[in-house]
């Protein structure tokens, strides 16, 4: 691909190393024999769609600062970030192969974000997360919903299995609700100014 770029005339330079991995191989130095299913792979795309459209209608409720719904390569999630507009205290770094500058200014306001992460390390099923940072008092304790939601301290956040959202009768709303009593408990606890944050959505009026 860069020599194509090359040959293009783009003098393009890519960071190689795959981020918040631990022990992670360069790409160009990553030779070990790899399997490709179609069907999973396939599976895994129309999940995303899903969350995707379900994630910007909740992004929708919020009039504050929101980042885009993102994709990130690196930890292979989905996500969405709301920001209160106050400053944070300095993240602490440490994440694996992730520049601490990068994480400092990914966090230098508090936020509380949400997505979801076919699993691995901590966690081996796909499950839907939800963390603030900074973490106010009391957050882990918090009771959020739905009921199959809970708080994995390992990782520091609260976790949904995919499945309890997938099985649910209706899984928008199972979704919803989880990002939503998730995000409340983040904002409540941490006194974030909600009525200038957020808005009421209202249907259009076709009179």
């Amino acid at each position: 691909m860069l020599d194509a770029l090359a040959e293009l005339g783009l003098a393009v330079r890519i960071h190689t190393t795959p981020n918040e991995i631990a022990d992670a191989v360069p790409f160009e130095r990553d030779l070990a024999p790899r399997s490709y299913e179609p069907e999973y792979a396939t599976r895994l795309w129309w999940a995303l769609v899903q969350i995707d459209r379900v994630l910007k209608e909740f992004r929708a409720r919020f009039i504050g600062k929101c980042s885009p719904v993102h994709f990130f390569w690196g930890s292979f999630d989905i996500a969405v970030t709301r920001f209160s507009g106050r400053t944070a205290p300095p993240h602490p770094g440490g994440v694996p192969n992730f520049p601490d500058w990068v994480a400092r200014e990914a966090y230098s306001h508090e936020v509380s974000s949400a997505g979801f992460w076919p699993g691995g390390g901590a966690i081996d099923y796909p499950a839907f997360y939800s963390y603030a940072y900074p973490a106010p008092v009391g957050y882990a304790a918090t009771h959020v919903e739905p009921a199959a939601a809970s708080y994995a301290a390992e990782l520091g956040e609260f976790v949904l299995p995919y499945d309890a959202v997938r099985c649910a009768a209706s899984p928008d709303e199972t979704l919803l609700t989880f990002l939503q009593s998730t995000y409340e408990a983040a904002a409540d606890l941490g006194g974030w100014p909600r009525a200038a944050l957020e808005r009421d959505l209202v249907p259009p009026s076709h009179g």
